[in-house]
């Protein structure tokens, strides 16, 4: 007489692991996105199993899909005594071991079943070279746990060998009889197999990549996590930029208008010194750009509203200092001394002003995410240059029109 168990799972908890596994894999394909360095992402929940990902510009679509979609990971195993060869002939492999395969020599190898530790266990992780011989490695960091085990390993092991077993999980999509079929193709393969020649415990290097972007790749995935649930490219678009592009053009010209009813109220109301005024302004603008083009930035909405706001921060900077040299020249000082007075005396009203909001801009980043991390940045890097042209490249104008030995009896301001 047959004995049947059936046991059945309530559809609430079904849907609270589902809720669980996006919620990781949210996470997770956020901190991947974070360390490939686009600008202003978009990541979010679409129903009740859709992840939706906005990549403003990116250009390697496919490199962005494979760090997206893969699970790479790494697992320390000890190595096992027996002979591979006979295990592949005979198909029989001893208690306690597993059968791998060496990736470069395809060699075959037994493992422990047991593993020492796991790319789960990893606190950091960082591609770089081998001192010795230049070969990629990661540098690895697990946690306390999993570095216990392994300094426990090593101290007992001294002299035996151990794998590193390299795991990918890449989704892949295949067309069979005219329908899409979608499967995770597995690799696991031994891309380390050495020696234990000492104690090592947290912190350690794994050598047997194929090359530094394969470094590069694990380091990252190790660091963002793994995913909760694999995850299958369902549709993929590349929009244009025609809607963003007119946005950011009428931004831009906003802006530029704005630029330029400053500039022509600072020469009408403090003439020379209203061109001083301008040529800093002109100067922070251009400086401005140049950070963003250095750190690789895209312009968007919100980086062009940290822009206007720089430049009124600029602004009220220069009005600060114009105000100042003015009062000083009413008691009567020397021109010369008044402008030196004037600006030591604005810089630290402009240090206190500044500093305040970029201590905010750093909350924003750090705290925030997408649109207003670029907002942020922006806002940071553009607090920065105003100061610098506010304090110093409009000293040093105003220096080189009234400064030196000629005498000076009036200043235009």
């Amino acid at each position: 007489r047959d004995t049947w168990l059936k046991i059945t799972v309530p559809e609430l908890v079904i849907q609270r692991v589902k809720d669980a596994a996006i919620q990781q894999n949210l996470a997770t394909l956020r901190n991947r996105i974070n360390e490939l360095g686009v600008a202003e992402p978009v990541i979010q929940q679409q129903g009740s199993e859709r992840i939706v990902v906005q990549l403003p510009g990116v250009q390697d679509t496919a490199q962005a899909k494979k760090i997206l979609g893969a699970t790479a990971t790494l697992e320390y195993r000890a190595a096992v005594d027996g002979n591979a060869q006979d295990a592949v002939q005979s198909g029989r492999v001893p208690a306690g071991a597993r059968l791998y395969y060496e990736r470069d020599t395809r060699r075959p190898l037994l493992l422990s079943r047991r593993i020492i530790a796991a790319g789960d266990q990893l606190v950091d992780a960082r591609s770089g070279f081998d001192p010795q011989d230049g070969s990629p490695m990661v540098s690895v960091t697990l946690n306390a746990a999993a570095g216990a085990r392994m300094n426990e390993f090593t101290r007992d092991n001294v002299g035996r060998f151990m794998g590193v077993v390299y795991i990918e999980r890449l989704p892949e999509t295949k067309i069979v009889d005219g329908k899409e079929v979608r499967s995770v193709r597995v690799t696991e393969e031994v891309i380390n197999y050495a020696r234990v020649n000492g104690v090592f415990g947290r912190k350690f290097q794994t050598t047997g990549l194929s090359s530094s972007t394969e470094a590069a790749e694990l380091a990252l995935l190790l660091r963002a996590g793994s995913l909760a649930a694999p995850v299958d490219i369902v549709e993929e678009r590349i929009i244009g930029p025609s809607l963003g592009k007119e946005n950011i053009q009428r931004g831009w010209t906003a802006v530029t208008w704005s630029f330029l009813f400053v500039m022509v109220f600072f020469i009408i109301y403090y003439k020379v010194f209203g061109v001083v005024t301008n040529l800093a302004l002109i100067f922070n603008v251009l400086l401005l750009v140049a950070v963003m083009s250095i750190l690789g930035a895209t312009l968007t909405l919100p980086g062009l509203a940290g822009i206007a706001l720089t430049m009124g921060m600029a602004v009220d900077a220069n009005v600060l200092i114009n105000e100042r040299i003015r009062e000083e020249l009413r008691l009567g000082k020397p021109p010369g001394l008044s402008i030196k007075e004037g600006y030591d005396m604005a810089a630290a009203t402009i240090w206190d002003a500044n500093i305040t909001t970029l201590l905010a801009g750093v909350a924003l980043f750090a705290f925030g995410s997408g649109p207003v991390k670029g907002f942020a940045v922006t806002l940071c890097v553009g607090i920065m240059t105003s100061m610098y042209t506010a304090l110093s490249v409009s000293r040093g104008i105003s220096n080189l029109i009234y400064g030196g030995s000629r005498k000076v009896r009036h200043v235009s301001i």
